[in-house]
């Protein structure tokens, strides 16, 4: 189960942004991640999002070219209307070589193959062109039934490999009290609705404050990152040999 669209609008509009940051933060370096991913494209690149659903980055990327692409079925409630192209991200209907830079956040899961999909975003790629991807591990189900797969960071690698892609950093998204944190804020969604809804208020300020505050800051302690939440991962189509990239 997942917090309902408006409880997480009513954190967002009562909550500071740091202390939202605090209390997600995978969400945060998600956003820092993908932040720092248009920093680098140039004026006037074409960058792909694949599985852009609501096109939450679109403000991101002003100086470039986004190109949208999603089926549009994953989530009911979401607004599908800023989507560029809807399609099957097995078989993107774009030239060879259409993008500079792409991106694939928290969306492999959703697809029935996603070797194939990797592919797919590795012809579409200029060579020389970055891949940014996010994938989940110990995630929870959404977007149901369209949910499919889990990744750890050497099926990733090995997916990345067997798509002509080369790996540059595969990083964990936190460790195992990120997990906790990230648990005891779902731990609300169980009492939503009806008469539950009073328990909600009463565990929220524990459940959705305190306890992913402190688990947060005793993530540090885990180093292994046995336990995590997903992966952030920076990946490259090798440059043709003579172009210089």
């Amino acid at each position: 189960m997942e917090l309902e669209p408006r409880v997480k609008q009513s954190a967002r509009r009562i909550l500071p942004r740091w202390l939202l940051d605090r209390l997600d933060p995978v969400e945060a370096r998600i956003g820092r991640a993908v932040a720092a991913f248009a920093a680098r494209r140039g004026d006037g690149e074409v960058v792909l999002d694949a599985g852009c659903g609501e096109s939450r980055f679109r403000t991101l990327f002003s100086r470039q070219r986004l190109v949208g692409y999603d089926r549009g079925v994953g989530d009911p409630r979401w607004d599908y209307g800023r989507v560029d192209v809807r399609g099957d991200l097995g078989e993107l209907a774009l030239r060879d070589a259409a993008a500079d830079a792409a991106l694939c956040v928290v969306t492999l899961e959703h697809v029935p193959d996603p070797a194939g999909t990797l592919a797919e975003l590795a012809r579409v790629l200029k060579p020389g062109g970055e891949l940014l991807l996010v994938v989940p591990f110990l995630w929870e189900i959404h977007q149901a039934p369209h949910d499919y797969f889990r990744f750890t960071r050497f099926g990733v690698a090995r997916l990345l490999a067997g798509a002509g892609l080369a790996a540059e950093a595969i990083g964990p998204l936190g460790g195992f009290f990120a997990v906790l944190a990230r648990r005891s804020v779902a731990a609300l969604a169980l009492f939503q609705g009806g008469w539950r809804w009073l328990l909600f208020v009463l565990l929220a300020p524990v459940l959705g404050l305190l306890a992913p505050l402190v688990l947060g800051w005793l993530d540090g302690l885990d180093r292994e990152r046995a336990f995590t939440l997903g992966y952030e991962v920076r990946a490259r189509k090798p440059a043709r040999a003579g172009d210089g990239a």
